[in-house]
Formats: structure tokens, sequence, C-alpha cells
């Protein structure tokens, strides 16, 4: 009996229990619902950002010389090792020089001869100068003596220019390097004939330290950042001296950097684009001419912009870019913005944000324009904050 009334005693107070719980349920349940949603948010600011271009491009080497005959003849030697360092003037190959040394020895023969008449008709041209006052020549004589003179004085003229060519023709057996560089295939062998008139190519030499890069960049990019340093936005690191890193087809980044030589001035009418040149040293000739390789150009540092995380900023079906931002008054704003380019995981925004905002970068499906929000500080704000920083040392 008594183990009877303690079951129905436990009963009611459990039920009297269930009954205050759903009281206090009811009662707490209108205070949830009407609490502000809670958002995280970042708050932005001005800061420097760089301006930096990712574009793919090929190596090109800093010389070339297409080494060719320059007289005909009979190659006798090579003087290289194909694919060796040669250095400027260096012979690579000898051409009989036999026929050319007779042809300067029949012009300095010709010579002598002229320098030997020029002698005489100088010598009879003064005797009749001295004899015309006395009549003892006639003036006739004495006007061809001049003129022989004369004649002789080119003919010695003619004579030299004569042995300055045999001189040439004969220097130019001896087959030089016209620059200091590598040298490429032999296109000729010993015994092999060549002529000036064909220009023979004999072998190419290239230098390849320092080294080209070749890319092509946007013409609107161009255009985008010239108005930038006209506007005072975009201050550049001087003048071709835009830091440049370069990335090899295998991904690796190349351990030397170069700078910017120039930008050309004509667009690509067929890819719209305009080609930006860099150089970069090459001392151990890791790159090679034509190879494919991926240049980052540092064009210099935006001062005014502001970054944003991707995650905050949507796209409308036109494409303009939008953001929600938290205002004084907790309350969502949608704001239009005017992004320029990416940079690490965030947008670079130019216009549609203040120095100092809060923008929404988690709880945005469920927040609408106008709405009051609870806002808390997000993570990503250091995050933007180091990827900035980490972008500015060098």
């Amino acid at each position: 009996m008594l183990s009877q009334t303690k079951t129905a005693l436990c009963a009611a107070i459990t039920a009297a229990a269930s009954i205050l719980a759903g009281c206090n349920a009811a009662q707490s349940s209108p205070a949830t619902a009407n609490d502000p949603p809670q958002v995280g948010v970042v708050t932005v600011h001005r800061q420097a950002v760089p301006l930096v271009t990712e574009l793919p491009g090929r190596t090109s080497a800093y010389l070339v010389a297409q080494v060719r005959a320059r007289v005909d003849g009979i190659v006798l030697k090579r003087d290289f090792k194909e694919g060796s360092s040669v250095g400027l003037n260096q012979r690579l190959y000898q051409i009989d020089p036999a026929p050319y040394i007779a042809t300067l020895d029949s012009a300095r023969a010709a010579e002598d001869k002229a320098q030997a008449a020029l002698a005489s008709a100088t010598s009879l041209a003064e005797r009749y100068k001295i004899l015309l006052p006395g009549n003892g020549v006639s003036k006739q004589d004495y006007d061809n003596a001049v003129a022989a003179e004369g004649q002789a004085q080119a003919d010695l003229e003619a004579a030299r220019a004569a042995v300055e060519t045999a001189t040439i023709q004969l220097r130019y057996t001896d087959v030089t390097s016209p620059i200091a560089g590598t040298s490429g295939v032999s296109a000729v062998t010993p015994g092999a004939y060549v002529q000036a008139s064909a220009a023979t190519l004999m072998t190419t030499v290239q230098q390849i330290d320092p080294i080209y890069v070749d890319v092509n960049e946007s013409s609107v990019e161009g255009l985008q950042l010239r108005r930038d340093i006209a506007s005072g936005r975009l201050k550049v690191n001087g003048p071709d001296r835009a830091k440049v890193t370069l990335f090899l087809e295998d991904g690796t980044p190349y351990p030397l950097t170069g700078t910017l030589q120039f930008t050309d001035i004509t667009v690509d009418p067929n890819t719209g684009s305009v080609t930006v040149r860099a150089v970069f040293p090459n001392p151990d000739h890791v790159l090679l001419p034509g190879m494919f390789v991926r240049a980052r150009i540092e064009q210099g540092v935006n001062t005014e912009a502001i970054l944003v995380p991707q995650q905050a900023v949507t796209h409308s079906p036109s494409g303009q870019a939008t953001a929600l931002v938290v205002g004084p008054d907790n309350k969502v704003v949608l704001r239009s913005l005017q992004t320029t380019r990416t940079s690490g995981n965030s947008w670079v925004v130019q216009d549609g944000l203040s120095d100092g905002e809060r923008v929404i970068v988690a709880g945005v499906q469920k927040v609408q324009p106008g709405m009051v929000v609870r806002a808390s500080e997000s993570s990503t704000q250091n995050r933007i904050a180091a990827t900035s920083v980490a972008a500015l040392e060098p």
C-alpha cells in the first residue's frame, strides 16, 4: 500500500515538472525569435596593395647573331666547339685566304705604280711651271702637265681604295663572332663552299645572360594602369623598374628577380594585347630561348585600395559586384562595389566602401538589406592584413 502511494506521488511530481517546463518554454520562445541574427564582419581599411599581374610568356635571347659568309671560298677549318661559349671577335671559321692574299698583293703593286706615276707627273708640272714665264714651254703643255698630275693623284686614290677593299676581303676570310655568347649548331663543315652573294649561314651565336621574357598584357588592363597612374592612385616603382618574378614550366619559381624593360605601344589587332618585355639575369643558363614561363609583374602599389574577402562579394547577372555592410545603427545596407582585380583571397575594391566600414563575411544568407543584426568581428580580418603585409615585403 505504501509502495503504491509513493509511485502515485512520483508520477504527480513528474507531471507538474513537465507542465512547468512547457510554460517556461512557451514564455522564452518569443524572446528567442525576436533576437537579431548574428553575422561575422570584417572592418575594412584603405591600405597599400601591390598591383600584380600574372601573365604567360616565352623567353628569347638577349642578343642573336647569325654568322654568315661575307666572301666566297672553301672553309678550311672550324675553330669552336658547338654549344660552347665564344668571345667577342673570336674566330669561328677560316675560309681559304690564298686568292685574297694574291688580290691584296696586286692592289698594293698597283698602288706603288700609281704613287710613282704621281711623283713623275708632279715633277713635270713643277718644271713646266718654272719654264712657263720665260716661254720655255707653251701654256698648253703646262696645262696638260697639271691635268696629268691630277689624273695621277686620282689613280693613286683609286689604288689605295683597291688596297683597302682587298684588305677587308682578306679579313673576312677569318669568320669571327660579332657578340659574346653561346654558339649553336654549325651549318657548314671544313671543305664546304660558301658564298657571299648567297649569305651562307654558318652558325648562330646567342647571348642568354641576361635573357628576355616577352609576355602579352590585355590592352584593357594597360589602359586601367595608365589611368591609375595619371590620377595618382597608383605609384609605380620607377621608370622601367617594376619587379618581375618568374615561374618555370614545371611550376617552380625562378630564384632571380627581373625588371620590366618596356611596354609596347602597339596593340595586336588579332589578340587585343600589347607586348611587355622583362629582362632577367641568367648566369647558370637555366632559362633557354623559347621556354614557356609565367611572369608575375608588380607594376606598382595602389595606396588607396580596400581588400574585401571574396566570400563577402557577390555579382549580379549583369556582373555588378555587391556586398552587405553593417551600418552604425546595426542595420544591413547593400553596397555596389567597383572591383579591379584580386589579391590573394580578396577583391581589390576601388570604390563603394569607406574606411572603417563593416562588411559581412559570415551569415550573408540569413540577412536582408534593412535588417538589424548583431555583428562580431571575424578572424578573416587578421588574414587580410597578413596577406597585404606579406605582399609588400621584398
